[in-house]
């Protein structure tokens, strides 16, 4: 918390905590969730139950660990009310919402949702839960706003198992809940929070559903999803894979641009797109995106974009590039507030810890936002005073 304003940051904290208080239906887990909170943006090493405790003053870790698994409240309604502040603090019109996962690697078999599978935190098929997360971002800041636990085939067709561990009864009727399906439903709970986003994107693994493209596309919400280069697109009354047509285009056809700065200097790529589909609604466009390394011409990365037609290059490839902004949120929400750092292992005990990191992450980018802000209007007052 070096670079946050701690005076700023309380009156954050206090007014996000009155927020959610009567989520409680008592004194106690609605003070030990401030400390809880509190610990998770502290400088403790660790940041689990034992620790969260010591920090608090309490003896043991039971208390803590009786607010994630049994204390009385709505985990999820908590979830809304996060996603209803950060809509206050970093909310413009022209936002981004992202969608992205991340791995939480693990020992053995208990944990809610861990199997075999590929973490891209790991690099490769590890033990681990798998989670879609939604950022929220704009040119105030990004925080994390939602969050769905992935469970794999073989949770699914082991509903004592997922009993068990305390997997909610609907839950395990909707049966196998594809990444792009849950993506669905955070998207859904994304404008239902009022968080004001002009555009969606995302990876591959959601650009290659075609179903969720068509489902945005119904609702008129405009994005920029990746696409592998394998896949088809439009062109004219043909279907011809991305990486095909891109590798078609003349060498006039690519525009250098920078995306945002990133941690070695300013992320710059060759860019390109070409119009797909041949029947546009009024106003809007379908486009094929290319990026394109400078280093290694051979590194190319595809999208698909729905947008004003008016849109340009330039504003396609600046919401590819937004994408990386839920990568910075996962290495803070990790490194500074704890969001892997738990002992949970049922579904309530999970969503409660994370929906937590992820508030604690949200306070420290509403009190830089804040403290951004009233940097500009104090330079904006004594410019006009001159």
């Amino acid at each position: 918390m070096e670079d946050v304003n701690l005076a700023r940051w309380s009156a954050e904290f206090e007014e996000l905590m009155r927020r959610i208080g009567p989520r409680f239906a008592r004194a106690e887990p609605r003070a030990r969730v401030c400390d809880y909170i509190a610990g998770l943006v502290s400088g403790l090493q660790r940041k689990n139950s034992w620790w969260l405790a010591e920090h608090a003053g309490e003896a043991g870790p039971d208390g803590m660990q009786r607010l994630l698994r049994k204390a009385r409240f709505d985990v999820d309604a908590i979830r809304n009310d996060l996603a209803a502040y950060v809509a206050e603090r970093l909310g413009e019109d022209d936002g981004v919402l992202i969608l992205d996962e991340t791995g939480f690697v693990k020992k053995g078999r208990a944990s809610v949702g861990v199997a075999r599978q590929y973490s891209g935190t790991a690099g490769r098929v590890e033990n681990s839960q798998i989670a879609l997360f939604a950022a929220y971002a704009s040119d105030k800041g990004h925080a994390l706003v939602d969050r769905e636990l992935y469970l794999p085939k073989e949770w699914i067709e082991a509903p004592a198992r997922c009993e068990a561990a305390g997997v909610p009864a609907e839950r395990i009727a909707a049966g196998t809940l594809t990444k792009p399906r849950l993506a669905q439903a955070v998207i859904e709970r994304a404008e239902a929070a009022g968080l004001a986003f002009r555009w969606v994107t995302a990876d591959a693994v959601y650009g290659s559903a075609k179903y969720l493209r068509v489902w945005l596309e119904t609702r008129d919400r405009f994005h920029v999803l990746a696409i592998r280069g394998k896949d088809d697109v439009v062109i004219g009354f043909s279907q011809q894979r991305a990486q095909a047509v891109i590798a078609a285009l003349p060498a006039s056809a690519w525009q250098r641009l920078s995306v945002g700065a990133g941690s070695h200097g300013p992320r710059r790529y060759d860019w390109a797109r070409i119009p797909v589909r041949f029947l546009w609604r009024p106003g809007r466009g379908h486009w094929l995106l290319a990026r394109r390394s400078i280093a290694d011409p051979r590194q190319i990365a595809y999208y698909i974009c729905y947008g004003p037609r008016r849109s340009s290059l330039t504003d396609l490839a600046w919401i590819a590039g937004t994408r990386w902004k839920v990568e910075e949120c996962f290495q803070q929400a990790k490194d500074v507030c704890g969001l892997d750092q738990y002992q949970a292992r049922t579904w309530r005990a999970w969503h409660a810890h994370v929906t937590f990191a992820m508030i604690a992450h949200a306070l420290l980018a509403a009190t830089r936002a804040a403290g951004a802000e009233k940097g500009a209007t104090r330079q904006s007052e004594k410019s006009a005073s001159r």
